[in-house]
């Protein structure tokens, strides 16, 4: 039984506030969690006021069709709604991109989101990946007219280490590859980057002219809403009508619904609460600094600190009740820290200085 599973590997999600209250007895309140890349500050507050007010609707299914929530991403991106797909989570769109092609081969950076290769395990896929840790697309070009793939994954910007690509240069690699070959951007934190660096936008209209190009998004940073699950797809018709032949109904709850139509009206608050993470970010890099640690220029929402002895310090934290995500299991000594509120990075910026 689940003979094809025994050499799948799971996803490690960060640890949960209630698995700190158990093993060390720290009240939840106490607890800093930053290691699951989530947006401190929630959604809007007229996304949380949309929310209760609905809340008495939540014995009904959704709207399978998504009309409110499709139609303001397609003015948010100046697309047509047949070019969208939902989600649970931007991660299940590439799980229908990867079920639906069956790939034999697939590409990606040394380094990147752990669920493409999950996936693609799934399937039976070899895995090919550049010995760049980073993005290199010279390194990705040449590995993919040796090895021809059915699917290049390209995180822009990459998670877990926090580096982006310049639009241009994914565009011309976009250019050469062949159109039985998909291309996926995963853009969970776009957002982020075109704030820091408009070099960096991948705008989802601008893919629209290619035939082999799948743009995904999520509402789960940049809009705080990693609770509700709520991702989408961007691509030409043919592609997102092939993508719904596998999506199950009633994927997102009509709760998620509400919360992502409303969360893109709400502009400022986005807005803010990217100007405040990249303010505080600052904060980090001039620690980096002090301490001569190295560290990844980052456009998300998180930072990755290269720390000796990393696997011991962060169970030094996590003691202390501030959890950050080690990054050992990737080879090297380093802490992903997500960027928090700032009484929550200057306490664990006073944690460090004391036990680095």
């Amino acid at each position: 039984m689940f003979e094809s599973l025994k050499n799948l590997k799971t996803y490690e999600a960060g640890k949960p506030i209630e698995l700190v209250v158990r093993e060390y007895g720290i009240k939840p309140n106490e607890i800093i969690k930053l290691a699951s890349n989530e947006n401190p500050y929630g959604p809007s507050p007229k996304v949380i006021e949309e929310v209760k007010n609905n809340a008495h609707l939540m014995h009904r299914y959704p709207d399978d069709s998504f009309y409110e929530l499709k139609n303001k991403l397609a003015d948010e991106f100046s697309v047509d709604v047949k070019n969208i797909i939902i989600g649970a989570g931007s991660d299940q769109i590439i799980e229908f991109a990867v079920r639906g092609i069956n790939p034999k081969k697939v590409l990606m950076a040394g380094i990147t989101f752990a669920m493409y290769e999950i996936y693609s395990n799934q399937v039976g896929a070899k895995i090919l990946k550049t010995s760049s840790k980073t993005h290199n697309l010279d390194e990705f070009y040449q590995i993919y007219k040796k090895e021809k793939p059915e699917i290049i994954f390209l995180c822009v910007p990459n998670n877990p280490l926090g580096e982006c690509l310049d639009a241009k240069d994914v565009f011309e690699f976009i250019k050469k590859i062949d159109e039985d070959t998909l291309i996926l951007i995963d853009g969970a934190y776009q957002e982020f980057a075109k704030f820091k660096d408009n070099n960096k936008e991948i705008k989802p209209k601008d893919i629209l002219r290619y035939k082999n190009v799948l743009y995904t998004g999520t509402f789960s940073k940049a809009y705080g809403l990693g609770g509700m699950r709520v991702g989408y797809g961007i691509a030409n018709e043919y592609i997102i009508s092939n993508l719904h032949k596998l999506r199950p109904p009633f994927n997102i709850t009509i709760l998620s619904q509400i919360a992502a139509s409303k969360a893109l009206e709400d502009k400022e608050w986005v807005k803010k609460g990217i100007k405040s993470n990249f303010e505080e970010m600052q904060k980090y890099i001039e620690f980096a600094k002090k301490k001569g640690f190295e560290y990844i220029e980052s456009y998300t929402n998180f930072i990755v600190l290269f720390i000796p002895n990393s696997t011991k310090i962060a169970n030094e934290l996590l003691k202390r009740g501030i959890i950050v995500r080690d990054m050992a299991s990737y080879g090297f000594e380093a802490l992903r820290i997500t960027i928090g509120k700032p009484e929550e990075n200057d306490k664990l910026l006073k944690t460090l200085e004391e036990i680095s």
